[in-house]
């Protein structure tokens, strides 16, 4: 029996925790609250779709607010 710790759970967050009130997305992962406060209860195969589909979010955000970051 070994007592190994389980992995790291993968994470989008770069500690910029700033909610879009327009998008309902966080300008850092963008991600909605919901999915940032239920990351680590998601099976791993959510957080990976959702993993793919970040990176299509940045259009959703006006780059003047992006840019602040």
């Amino acid at each position: 029996m070994t007592d190994k710790p389980p992995p790291p759970i993968v994470t989008p967050c770069i500690k910029v925790c700033v909610i879009d009130g327009t998008s309902g997305l966080c300008l850092g992962c963008y991600r909605t609250l919901v999915e940032v406060a239920s990351w680590a209860k998601m099976p791993a195969v959510t957080r990976e779709t959702l993993m793919a589909e970040l990176p299509g979010r940045r259009a959703q955000i006006a780059p003047e607010k992006l840019a602040m970051f």
